[in-house]
């Protein structure tokens, strides 16, 4: 399996997401947050997205685990992608208005299904930031310590202020999820480049 597999699902997850979300009627990409996507008609494509990206994720890490220069770091990246495998099988519930004609609240109570996709992208937003501080440990170039290091960073902020944005369903925060997934699947994407 050739590295680029993954670093293309990695960088296309992202296009994915955008033009859908850019393209479908009543999504607010700004509020909204993208698991949203793979709600309504066209909501096979995002979960296909989830799909295939977490599968791409997973096998390369298995693949190249000595290439990615480290085994824990070969099995926190291979963690990241079962967690976006299972984002795509558990979808969440619909809320916060979208799909269309849902109310715009959060439901008290919520299924097992949304509440698993919860645990599924918790762990998908933590493996990142863990991911890039053992890359920056383990990784022998003094750039890729830097930019590991530097994604650490950001993502783990990311992480922070997108919970609280989306605790408060702050208007932003789709905006603040989307970021905070730009940098992190840009710099998984390049691990897998440099393994190549």
């Amino acid at each position: 399996m050739s590295m680029w597999v993954p670093a293309v699902c990695c960088w296309s997850f992202v296009v994915v997401f955008l033009v859908d979300g850019w393209t479908r009627p009543g999504y607010w990409w700004v509020r909204q947050p993208v698991s949203a996507l793979a709600l309504g008609r066209r909501g096979w494509l995002q979960t296909v997205n989830f799909l295939v990206c977490g599968g791409a994720v997973t096998a390369g890490a298995l693949v190249a685990r000595e290439d990615l220069g480290n085994g824990l770091l070969a099995v926190v990246v291979g963690v990241f992608g079962l967690a976006l495998v299972a984002s795509g099988l558990f979808r969440m519930d619909p809320m916060r208005a979208y799909p269309p004609g849902t109310p715009d609240t959060t439901p008290e109570e919520t299924s097992w299904h949304h509440r698993l996709h919860d645990h599924a992208g918790a762990v998908v937003f933590v493996a990142v930031p863990v991911a890039a501080v053992v890359a920056a440990v383990a990784l022998p170039e003094a750039g890729w310590k830097v930019y590991s290091g530097t994604t650490a960073v950001l993502a783990g902020a990311g992480l922070h202020v997108f919970g609280q944005a989306w605790e408060d369903d702050a208007p932003r925060a789709g905006l603040l999820q989307k970021a905070t997934i730009a940098v992190g699947w840009l710099w998984v994407g390049l691990l897998f480049v440099r393994a190549a």
